[in-house]
């Protein structure tokens, strides 16, 4: 009996070691069909009072097509969904009003795609830290609303999953 109590133990912590590291690797959100990979954003700059939200992607696993529709958040006095398209040499970025997220289909919201989209946050009541959290409830036309946690990290972490500090 000892040794498969020690057996059971050792496989129980090995398990729960298993489940923080996947936890801490990536984390992500569902609301029906769809699901938000790796809400993060970066560190604020000096001086600034605006930042902005990125995801891994927004994935849509349904049969039918949904928007996300608007997006909000405490950190900061307004929210916007942006679109950036490069022109030539020249980034453009322009509020929309939705993003579509067709059947089947995988959106990127990464930073440094320059064609895609970032939640843009106006007017942050304080700046952004390596290691802060702060809820952004996203609102789906036909899924509904969700509440994601963003981290806010180096853009160097972002793209280095192992390295990823939750």
């Amino acid at each position: 009996m000892k040794i498969k109590f020690s057996s059971f133990i050792s496989q129980f912590f090995l398990l729960v070691g298993l489940s923080i590291t996947s936890a801490a690797i990536a984390h992500g959100f569902q609301i029906g069909d769809i699901s938000i990979q790796h809400p993060y954003a970066i560190p604020s700059i000096a001086g600034s009072s605006n930042g902005a939200v990125f995801f891994k992607h927004i994935k849509n696993a349904g049969k039918e097509a949904d928007q996300l529709i608007s997006v909000r958040t405490q950190v900061a006095e307004k929210t916007e969904i942006h679109e950036m398209k490069m022109d030539g040499d020249v980034m453009k970025m322009r509020a929309l009003t939705s993003i579509d997220i067709p059947a089947g289909v995988e959106v990127s919201v990464a930073k440094g795609n320059p064609n895609g989209y970032h939640l843009m946050l106006l007017g942050l009541k304080k700046p952004l830290k390596d290691g802060d959290k702060f809820p952004v409830w996203l609102t789906f036309k036909k899924a509904g609303v969700v509440e994601v946690e963003v981290w806010v990290q180096p853009p160097t972490e972002v793209n280095k999953p192992e390295e990823h500090k939750h």
